[in-house]
């Protein structure tokens, strides 16, 4: 049975918690066990923010991810933070548009892509969360468009259905980088 450990974080503002929720949405679309378990700091945007998130074929008996799989560093507050925790032989997502270092550890895949630029390129400012999802999406072999949709329907609420769309396409821009 198999059992991935996710973590998503970044500043508060810049979809952490939105990107984790979609990534369990998914898992729960593909009858998965699933858990999503966010934190953040007091000032939310600006602050700090993580999401774990648990995807598993067995039930999830705790929702804190100490060792993920998989990061997702969207600032270098949180590569510094969490690079260390990552499991030998899992994967980091660095945004390299706004993280200048690179990954010390070698024990692990890292995929560096400019997210934040990606994003201001295509026109989509706030959805370097979105487009690192794909990223992350493509390096775990878990791209599935019409799962990813499903649960974009789930979290993008009513009032923002015009955003459907463009989320799925900034994953795309992600998945394709």
């Amino acid at each position: 049975m198999k059992t991935t450990e996710l973590l998503f974080s970044g500043f508060g503002g810049q979809g952490i918690l939105f990107a984790g929720k979609v990534t369990a949405y998914k898992g729960l679309t593909e009858n998965k066990n699933v858990s999503w378990l966010p934190s953040y700091g007091p000032e939310m945007r600006g602050g700090t923010a993580s999401c774990s998130v648990i995807i598993s074929d067995d039930a999830v008996g705790s929702p804190i991810v100490s060792h993920p799989d998989c990061l997702i560093a969207l600032n270098l507050p949180s590569l510094d933070k969490y690079e260390s925790a990552v499991k030998t032989g899992g994967v980091i997502i660095a945004d390299s548009s706004l993280i200048e270092r690179k990954v010390e550890r070698t024990d692990v895949k890292v995929y560096y892509i400019p997210a934040t630029k990606l994003a201001n390129e295509n026109n989509i400012p706030t959805l370097a969360n979105m487009i690192a999802v794909g990223q992350m999406l493509k390096a775990l072999n878990e791209y599935n468009e019409d799962t990813v949709l499903q649960a974009l329907k789930k979290v993008v609420s009513a009032k923002h259905s015009d955003m459907l769309d463009v989320n799925l396409k900034a994953v795309k821009i992600g998945y394709e980088y």
